[in-house]
């Protein structure tokens, strides 16, 4: 038994560490609310919430990446997010007891949090600092949405550098030759872009040549931020 206890203190330890979210908030309070939470491990290409469920869990990813897509009229898919290690999603559901309104894929092998919409919503309206924090993520999400419908009508280039940089600052991981990112596949790319994938391709391979990003197998290493920013037009 005490085992098994060690053994959760230790994963609960791990994803309090690895949540922006918990960061600085009580950890009496932290810990109670994290008191019902089960962690689960699904594979690449796992549905992991449906649009039109009811919201009884909120999630935290521990590693991996997610997408969080939708469908428009005509019935093509759009993916309207990335997220991956550290971020919150399925918290909008159990706020205003609606269904949810999106779909959440796994795009990698993701360990992700299940924390009963019950306790979160409890931890919102006993720690003040739980609430603001919720209130600035949802500011910073709506910040990257609104940049990314002002650049619907620029040019390929802005669009492609507006996502790597909208990854980055989201998920990006400082290392000593600029921001990485992971190498997701083109077509998520695209979804998330609104452009053909043929076009994400080949703007990759000119900043490629430009020296602005370098990929390998698992990743997409952005040599130079401010560079990318300048191609935002």
């Amino acid at each position: 038994m005490d085992d098994r206890q060690n053994l959760r203190d230790a994963k609960l330890d791990e994803l309090i560490r690895s949540v922006p979210f918990f960061d600085g908030l009580p950890q009496d309070a932290v810990r109670a609310s994290l008191a019902h939470i089960v962690t689960r491990e699904h594979p690449a290409n796992r549905v992991v919430l449906l649009e039109n469920d009811w919201g009884s869990s909120v999630y935290f990813i521990v590693s991996g990446w997610v997408k969080i897509r939708t469908y428009n009229l005509d019935g093509k898919e759009v993916t309207l997010n990335i997220v991956g290690k550290g971020e919150v999603f399925g918290e909008m559901a159990p706020l205003d007891e609606v269904p949810r309104s999106t779909d959440v894929i796994t795009l990698t092998p993701t360990l992700v949090a299940n924390m009963p919409a019950s306790d979160f919503v409890h931890l919102l309206n006993t720690e003040p600092q739980s609430g603001i924090r919720l209130a600035k993520l949802m500011a910073r999400r709506l910040r990257q949405v609104n940049r990314r419908l002002r650049l619907r009508e620029s040019d390929s280039m802005s669009r492609v550098a507006d996502i790597l940089l909208f990854l980055a600052e989201g998920q990006g991981t400082r290392k000593s030759g600029g921001m990485e990112i992971p190498n997701l596949p083109h077509r998520e790319l695209s979804s998330l872009s609104g452009m053909a994938r043929e076009t994400v391709t080949r703007v990759l391979g000119k900043l490629e040549k430009k020296g602005l990003i370098k990929r390998t197998q698992d990743s997409f290493q952005i040599i130079d931020m401010d560079a990318l920013e300048d191609l935002l037009v």
